[in-house]
């Protein structure tokens, strides 16, 4: 006998059942019906934050152990497709082996400011990227049986009043820069789930907008999963579920679940409407239930052996003068509260409780075999005394080398507030300033949810390396770093400014009374710094490495897939490495706006020392699109394309041209169509020329001044002056004829 589906399993509830299908029983588990066990979603993205007693959606609550691995915004800087599958097994296996069905992220969401508080729970400022990863941690997750959920869909890039801003987008950026990293893991992974944002995205909450969740998340993505809400972003619950919203999480304890009751009785909202939400309850319960596994378990310390070699592969080295990597044997001392004391992961909901935790000043003692000096400079909110900066001075100035780390307090950048500044904390440098002037000898290692200010001293540093948030075996990864055991392959997933004035969304952020303008357009991150060839501390993509590379015999052909890129990859060094092959296209000749260069490939290659290899890369057609405004629809445009392959946006090694067929764009001719697309027009353009080129403006047609002139006015309006040769009749069939070809 085989078991119902999800559509017969529904038919049997009654209309109080269904209505309670499609809300959580409590804070983390949906509702049972008959036919219909109850399951777990609980907070990810980067751990499972399965809360064992009261349950809350902040991380104030203890939660059982699992293991931190880095949070997004250093897993972005891993470039690292085949690392990112591997992290999602494992965050997969730990959900299985606590009982979770739902594993909610991860979050794709593009960094469109550095203040954005939850930047450190996002990928990258770049949608190919942040799609890219994103679908590897899905794929990742969902071979174990164990669903994601993809989030904050959509426009959720700002903390500030999130649960009512209105992020106010223009049709293009809407679709090439914020929806696109979502479209890429819904099309490429299949999420069981996707989570909907609290705010409003051009006036309409994400959580109740059919053209968003229904129009296009289903029908032009194909997404054939459930729809939850973020905890607490329904507004109106009957108007959400008839958006395409499914399940509303946490708990409203009955209250809303008579709402739609009430509405199915009084026909306001169609009975076939809550059958299918609660048929996706259905369907999904069913998936958890096939992958649940009662005798799971995992190996604690392989997860912590991966969550290190996660965090060593992300961790970004920004400069170096030849001082690292650190021999064993050297003279070094520790200067920095954060280096005995990591700050491992964001603030707010994603707070997991580590199964272990490494600090750096114990694993650098560990590799250099002794007791390496260290003094705190500092305390956990950043503040340090005089006394501790003395103190600091006198360690620093006795060693060859010191090795300060430097932070974002937790206070600074957290879920549910948006920081002020881009500033380390004013203690941390005036402690810098102590520190070399005691000895210029000093590498800053960077503890940071989101890119901080640089500019005022990266020139006077010899090293710097930027450790971001690293998870609970960061500290092991970063010494490895420094002293050369992992050679660091990490590269910016965001661009570091000069300051905070430089960035595309300065004076647009956070916005005034519930409205951001996201007047930045298409030009985020390196496309608003690459369009105006600003000056950056550090651009996209950039990262060094302890050994050298070579990008030769470079060639690009178009096809009807995209764009196949070609080349060999050499390590010209004598130390084992990995390069990050990045591949930028343009459109120099593009008839609509565009930035000067756009990921649209990348590859992590991982060679020996004086190894060579093949490497190839398809740019697939449908990311060379732009969004064409005229007609609602993907368009690839004709030209000659420039492909640039390179170690980051401002470095690139090689330049090809690749001539690209476009897509025929039809647009419909009509009388306020200008005179240039008119005469452009295959049918209507040479009957417009030879009726405008007879009597009285016969000349009119041969100045190319005059037709530069007219080029741009509405046809419609100009075949009303006299001597214009053609009659409204004889356009409006023109135009008829035109359209019908």
């Amino acid at each position: 006998m085989t078991n119902p589906t999800p559509e017969q399993t529904v038919a049997a509830l009654t209309l109080e059942q269904k209505a309670g299908l499609t809300s959580g029983a409590d804070f983390w588990t949906t509702k049972e019906a008959p036919g219909v066990p109850s399951i777990m979603l609980t907070d990810g993205p980067h751990g499972v934050r399965k809360q064992d007693a009261s349950a809350d959606h902040l991380g104030l609550a203890g939660s059982v152990p699992a293991t931190c691995f880095p949070p997004a915004v250093a897993l972005g800087s891993s470039f690292d497709e085949d690392l990112l599958v591997r992290v999602g097994e494992a965050l997969g296996e730990e959900a299985r082996a606590e009982g979770v069905g739902v594993l909610l992220g991860p979050g794709v969401n593009i960094k469109r400011s550095p203040l954005c508080g939850r930047n450190f729970e996002y990928l990258s400022e770049d949608p190919l990227l942040s799609g890219v990863l994103g679908a590897a941690l899905v794929n990742g997750l969902q071979s174990q049986g164990v669903g994601g959920s993809l989030k904050h869909f959509a426009a959720n890039n700002q903390e500030t009043d999130r649960m009512r801003v209105s992020a106010d987008i223009d049709e293009r950026p809407l679709r090439e820069i914020y929806l696109r990293g979502f479209q890429r893991v819904v099309q490429d992974a299949q999420p069981w789930t996707v989570m909907c944002s609290y705010n409003r995205i051009n006036g309409t909450y994400a959580s109740q907008d059919p053209w968003l969740l229904t129009s296009v998340l289903r029908n032009e993505w194909g997404f054939a999963g459930l729809v939850v809400s973020d905890w607490g972003a329904v507004v109106d619950r009957v108007a959400s579920l008839s958006a395409g919203l499914d399940l509303e999480m946490p708990s409203s304890s009955g209250r809303t679940d008579a709402e739609l009751v009430a509405a199915v009785t009084s026909g306001t909202l169609d009975a076939a409407i809550l059958d299918t939400a609660a048929a996706r309850v259905a369907e999904l319960v069913q998936k958890a239930v096939a992958g649940a596994d009662a005798n799971a378990s995992y190996d604690v310390e392989a997860h912590n052996s991966l969550a290190r070699e996660a965090a060593a592969a992300s961790v970004v080295l920004l400069k170096n003068d030849g001082v690292l990597p650190l021999a064993r044997s050297a003279s070094v001392a520790v200067v920095g509260h954060v280096a005995q004391a990591p700050r491992y992961q964001g603030a707010g909901s994603s707070q997991i409780n580590p199964t272990r935790l490494e600090n750096a000043l114990q694993e650098i003692r560990s590799l250099a075999g002794t007791e390496v000096p260290f003094a705190p400079g500092y305390g956990e909110d950043g503040v340090g005394t005089p006394e501790q900066t003395a103190q600091a001075v006198a360690v620093a100035g006795a060693a060859e080398t010191v090795l300060l780390f430097l932070g974002v307090p937790a206070s600074q950048e957290s879920e549910g507030f948006d920081r002020e500044h881009l500033e380390l904390p004013a203690a941390q440098l005036e402690l810098l300033e102590a520190v070399l002037a005691a000895n210029p000898r000093t590498v800053v290692i960077l503890s940071n949810g989101g890119v901080v200010r640089l500019s005022g001293f990266a020139h006077r540093v010899p090293a710097l390396v930027e450790g971001w948030l690293l998870g609970q075996a960061g500290g092991g990864a970063i010494a490895q770093v420094l002293y050369g055991v992992v050679n660091p392959s990490g590269r910016l997933a965001e661009t570091i400014p000069v300051r905070l004035e430089d960035t595309a969304a300065f004076g647009n952020f956070p916005g005034e009374h519930g409205h951001v303008r996201y007047g930045e357009g298409l030009m985020v991150g390196y496309r608003w710094f690459d369009a105006r060839n600003m000056e950056v501390s550090y651009p996209f993509g950039h990262g060094l490495s302890y050994t050298t590379f070579e990008l030769s015999g470079a060639s690009a052909v178009a096809d009807g897939a995209g764009i196949t890129v070609s080349l060999t990859v050499t390590n010209t060094g004598d130390r084992d490495g990995a390069e990050i092959v990045q591949v930028y296209t343009g459109l120099a000749s593009s008839a609509v706006s565009r930035a000067p260069r756009e990921l649209k490939g990348f590859a992590k290659v991982h060679l020996a020392a004086g190894e060579s290899r093949a490497v190839q890369l398809l740019l697939r057609r449908e990311d060379l699109a732009y969004w064409d405004t005229r007609v609602s629809a993907w368009s690839v445009e004709s030209g000659s394309y420039t492909v640039e392959i390179g170690a980051s946006s401002r470095d690139i090694r090689a330049s090809l041209a690749v001539d690209v067929a476009g897509d025929e764009v039809r647009v419909p001719l009509t009388t306020d169509s200008s005179i240039g697309e008119v005469m452009a027009h295959p049918v209507a353009g040479p009957i417009m020329t030879a009726a405008m080129g007879s009597g009285s403006n016969a000349g009119l047609m041969s100045d190319p001044s005059i037709l530069k002139m007219l080029a741009s006015a509405p046809i419609g309006r100009m075949m009303g002056f006299p001597g214009s040769g053609v009659e409204p009749e004889q356009l409006e069939q023109l135009l008829a004829m035109a359209n019908a070809s």
